[in-house]
Protein backbone atom coordinates (compact mmCIF):
# COMPACT_ATOMS: atom_id res chain seq x y z
CA UNK A 1 0.00 0.00 0.00
CA UNK A 2 1.75 3.49 -0.67
CA UNK A 3 1.62 6.21 1.34
CA UNK A 4 -1.47 8.04 -0.91
CA UNK A 5 -3.53 5.02 -0.96
CA UNK A 6 -3.19 4.84 2.94
CA UNK A 7 -4.39 8.14 3.92
CA UNK A 8 -7.86 7.32 1.66
CA UNK A 9 -8.27 4.11 3.42
CA UNK A 10 -11.60 4.02 5.02
CA UNK A 11 -12.14 3.40 8.35
CA UNK A 12 -14.75 2.56 10.93
CA UNK A 13 -15.03 4.40 13.82
CA UNK A 14 -14.15 1.80 16.26
CA UNK A 15 -10.79 1.95 14.15
CA UNK A 16 -10.26 5.34 14.97
CA UNK A 17 -10.96 4.76 18.78
CA UNK A 18 -8.50 2.10 18.70
CA UNK A 19 -6.17 4.42 17.43
CA UNK A 20 -2.77 5.07 20.20
CA UNK A 21 -2.61 9.14 20.13
CA UNK A 22 -6.38 9.94 19.34
CA UNK A 23 -7.37 10.14 23.10
CA UNK A 24 -8.46 13.84 22.52
CA UNK A 25 -11.03 12.96 19.87
CA UNK A 26 -14.26 11.18 20.09
CA UNK A 27 -16.76 9.86 16.85
CA UNK A 28 -19.98 11.41 16.84
CA UNK A 29 -22.72 10.79 14.06
CA UNK A 30 -20.73 13.79 11.77
CA UNK A 31 -17.04 12.33 11.92
CA UNK A 32 -14.53 12.66 14.60
CA UNK A 33 -14.52 15.72 17.09
CA UNK A 34 -12.52 17.59 19.66
CA UNK A 35 -12.72 20.31 21.95
CA UNK A 36 -9.70 22.20 23.22
CA UNK A 37 -10.07 24.84 26.07
CA UNK A 38 -8.55 28.24 25.54
CA UNK A 39 -9.81 30.57 27.91
CA UNK A 40 -9.56 32.99 25.19
CA UNK A 41 -10.01 34.10 21.91
CA UNK A 42 -6.24 34.52 20.90
CA UNK A 43 -5.75 31.64 21.86
CA UNK A 44 -7.75 29.69 20.06
CA UNK A 45 -6.32 31.77 16.91
CA UNK A 46 -3.27 30.79 17.50
CA UNK A 47 -4.62 27.06 18.03
CA UNK A 48 -6.64 27.86 14.56
CA UNK A 49 -3.23 29.14 12.96
CA UNK A 50 -1.11 26.61 13.73
CA UNK A 51 -4.27 23.83 12.56
CA UNK A 52 -4.14 25.78 9.47
CA UNK A 53 -0.23 25.32 8.22
CA UNK A 54 -0.47 21.65 8.79
CA UNK A 55 0.49 19.00 6.39
CA UNK A 56 -2.70 17.54 5.45
CA UNK A 57 -5.39 20.50 5.83
CA UNK A 58 -6.96 20.73 2.72
CA UNK A 59 -10.06 23.33 1.80
CA UNK A 60 -13.02 22.44 3.82
CA UNK A 61 -11.24 20.11 5.86
CA UNK A 62 -11.14 20.40 9.14
CA UNK A 63 -14.21 22.00 10.19
CA UNK A 64 -13.09 24.73 12.93
CA UNK A 65 -14.90 26.50 15.51
CA UNK A 66 -13.52 28.98 17.03
CA UNK A 67 -14.80 30.45 20.46
CA UNK A 68 -13.95 32.22 23.73
CA UNK A 69 -13.84 29.64 25.85
CA UNK A 70 -12.16 27.18 22.91
CA UNK A 71 -11.99 25.36 19.91
CA UNK A 72 -14.05 22.67 18.07
CA UNK A 73 -12.21 21.01 15.30
CA UNK A 74 -14.21 18.23 13.16
CA UNK A 75 -12.96 15.52 10.82
CA UNK A 76 -14.83 14.24 8.25
CA UNK A 77 -14.39 12.81 4.51
CA UNK A 78 -16.64 13.96 1.83
CA UNK A 79 -16.65 12.84 -1.31
CA UNK A 80 -19.09 12.08 -4.37
CA UNK A 81 -19.68 8.34 -3.01
CA UNK A 82 -18.57 8.40 1.16
CA UNK A 83 -18.87 10.82 4.19
CA UNK A 84 -16.41 8.91 6.83
CA UNK A 85 -13.26 8.85 7.93
CA UNK A 86 -10.01 7.72 6.76
CA UNK A 87 -6.32 7.31 7.72
CA UNK A 88 -5.61 10.94 6.79
CA UNK A 89 -8.22 11.92 9.14
CA UNK A 90 -6.45 9.57 11.71
CA UNK A 91 -3.07 11.04 10.52
CA UNK A 92 -4.55 14.72 10.94
CA UNK A 93 -5.67 14.36 14.54
CA UNK A 94 -2.92 13.37 15.53
CA UNK A 95 -1.15 16.15 14.50
CA UNK A 96 -3.91 18.57 15.50
CA UNK A 97 -3.23 16.73 18.96
CA UNK A 98 0.19 17.45 19.39
CA UNK A 99 -0.06 20.87 18.35
CA UNK A 100 -2.30 21.55 20.97
CA UNK A 101 -0.57 20.21 23.72
CA UNK A 102 2.46 22.21 22.70
CA UNK A 103 0.55 25.24 22.83
CA UNK A 104 -0.76 23.73 26.42
CA UNK A 105 -4.06 23.87 25.14
CA UNK A 106 -6.08 20.73 27.05
CA UNK A 107 -8.69 18.78 25.68
CA UNK A 108 -12.37 17.94 27.34
CA UNK A 109 -13.67 15.03 24.81
CA UNK A 110 -16.76 15.47 27.45
CA UNK A 111 -17.79 19.09 25.70
CA UNK A 112 -18.57 17.50 22.38
CA UNK A 113 -21.39 15.73 20.79
CA UNK A 114 -23.83 16.40 17.53
CA UNK A 115 -27.33 16.77 16.97
CA UNK A 116 -29.46 15.11 14.22
CA UNK A 117 -33.11 15.67 13.29
CA UNK A 118 -35.03 12.59 12.32
CA UNK A 119 -38.08 12.44 10.18
CA UNK A 120 -40.78 9.31 9.38
CA UNK A 121 -41.95 9.81 6.45
CA UNK A 122 -44.54 7.35 4.74
CA UNK A 123 -43.68 9.26 0.81
CA UNK A 124 -39.77 9.74 1.04
CA UNK A 125 -38.61 11.45 -1.59
CA UNK A 126 -41.16 13.72 -2.09
CA UNK A 127 -40.57 14.64 1.97
CA UNK A 128 -36.80 14.81 1.17
CA UNK A 129 -37.54 16.69 -1.60
CA UNK A 130 -39.63 19.24 0.56
CA UNK A 131 -36.97 19.57 3.39
CA UNK A 132 -33.84 19.91 0.66
CA UNK A 133 -35.88 23.13 -0.82
CA UNK A 134 -36.76 24.21 2.86
CA UNK A 135 -33.63 24.28 4.44
CA UNK A 136 -31.54 24.91 1.40
CA UNK A 137 -29.51 22.13 2.14
CA UNK A 138 -27.96 19.17 -0.13
CA UNK A 139 -28.41 15.10 -0.78
CA UNK A 140 -25.66 13.39 1.66
CA UNK A 141 -22.58 11.87 -0.72
CA UNK A 142 -24.35 8.71 -1.77
CA UNK A 143 -27.61 8.54 0.71
CA UNK A 144 -30.74 9.37 -0.58
CA UNK A 145 -32.00 9.64 2.81
CA UNK A 146 -30.05 12.30 4.78
CA UNK A 147 -29.12 16.18 4.25
CA UNK A 148 -26.40 18.32 5.31
CA UNK A 149 -26.16 21.81 5.32
CA UNK A 150 -23.40 22.84 2.82
CA UNK A 151 -21.75 24.95 5.06
CA UNK A 152 -21.70 22.21 7.71
CA UNK A 153 -23.32 24.41 10.54
CA UNK A 154 -26.76 23.24 10.74
CA UNK A 155 -27.38 19.91 12.05
CA UNK A 156 -28.48 16.78 9.47
CA UNK A 157 -31.81 15.80 8.86
CA UNK A 158 -32.56 11.84 8.46
CA UNK A 159 -35.69 10.41 6.92
CA UNK A 160 -36.56 7.01 7.60
CA UNK A 161 -38.69 4.95 5.63
CA UNK A 162 -42.01 3.99 7.19
CA UNK A 163 -44.18 1.44 5.86
CA UNK A 164 -47.32 2.60 7.66
CA UNK A 165 -49.01 5.42 9.52
CA UNK A 166 -47.85 5.36 13.54
CA UNK A 167 -50.38 8.13 14.66
CA UNK A 168 -49.73 7.16 18.31
CA UNK A 169 -45.99 7.99 18.28
CA UNK A 170 -44.57 11.29 17.39
CA UNK A 171 -43.58 11.12 13.58
CA UNK A 172 -39.88 13.73 14.17
CA UNK A 173 -37.49 13.08 17.04
CA UNK A 174 -33.68 14.40 17.77
CA UNK A 175 -31.08 11.96 17.72
CA UNK A 176 -28.04 13.61 19.85
CA UNK A 177 -24.83 11.91 19.82
CA UNK A 178 -22.27 12.24 22.51
CA UNK A 179 -18.98 10.72 23.18
CA UNK A 180 -19.17 6.61 23.76
CA UNK A 181 -17.76 7.09 27.65
CA UNK A 182 -20.68 9.94 27.79
CA UNK A 183 -24.04 7.88 27.23
CA UNK A 184 -25.03 6.55 30.60
CA UNK A 185 -24.18 9.58 32.51
CA UNK A 186 -26.43 11.47 29.53
CA UNK A 187 -29.04 9.38 29.78
CA UNK A 188 -28.90 9.58 33.53
CA UNK A 189 -29.13 12.98 33.45
CA UNK A 190 -32.25 13.14 31.15
CA UNK A 191 -34.29 10.27 33.31
CA UNK A 192 -33.47 12.11 36.95
CA UNK A 193 -35.32 14.99 35.48
CA UNK A 194 -38.62 13.16 34.51
CA UNK A 195 -38.00 11.30 31.66
CA UNK A 196 -38.24 7.54 30.87
CA UNK A 197 -36.18 4.96 28.94
CA UNK A 198 -38.55 3.83 25.53
CA UNK A 199 -35.98 0.70 24.85
CA UNK A 200 -32.52 -0.38 25.04
CA UNK A 201 -32.48 -2.69 22.67
CA UNK A 202 -30.05 -1.31 20.08
CA UNK A 203 -27.61 -0.65 22.64
CA UNK A 204 -24.71 0.12 22.94
CA UNK A 205 -25.15 1.87 19.73
CA UNK A 206 -28.25 3.56 20.44
CA UNK A 207 -30.63 4.21 22.96
CA UNK A 208 -34.09 5.60 22.76
CA UNK A 209 -35.84 8.25 25.54
CA UNK A 210 -39.14 10.35 26.19
CA UNK A 211 -39.42 13.39 27.93
CA UNK A 212 -42.53 13.63 30.36
CA UNK A 213 -45.14 13.82 26.93
CA UNK A 214 -43.70 11.24 25.16
CA UNK A 215 -42.11 13.15 22.35
CA UNK A 216 -38.56 10.93 21.91
CA UNK A 217 -35.32 11.41 21.37
CA UNK A 218 -32.52 8.99 20.70
CA UNK A 219 -28.76 9.05 22.42
CA UNK A 220 -26.57 7.61 19.81
CA UNK A 221 -22.98 6.42 20.08
CA UNK A 222 -20.37 5.98 17.21
CA UNK A 223 -17.81 2.54 17.64
CA UNK A 224 -17.07 2.08 21.32
CA UNK A 225 -13.99 0.68 21.51
CA UNK A 226 -13.42 -3.21 22.89
CA UNK A 227 -16.69 -4.03 21.09
CA UNK A 228 -16.14 -7.79 19.26
CA UNK A 229 -15.71 -6.93 15.47
CA UNK A 230 -18.04 -8.81 13.25
CA UNK A 231 -17.14 -12.00 11.40
CA UNK A 232 -16.71 -11.53 7.62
Amino acid sequence: MTDGEAKTERIRPQQFHETAGLEDWRVLGEGACAYFRTGSLAAGAELVRAISELHGVADGHPDVDLRFAGVTVRLITIAGDYYGLTEGDVELARQISVVARTLRLPSDPSAVQTVQVTVDALAGPEVVAFWRALLGYEDRANSPEDLIDPQRRGAPFYFQQMDAPRPQRNRVHVDVWVPYDLAEKRMAAALAVGGRLVTDAHAPSHWVLADPEGNEACVGVAGPPGRARPTP
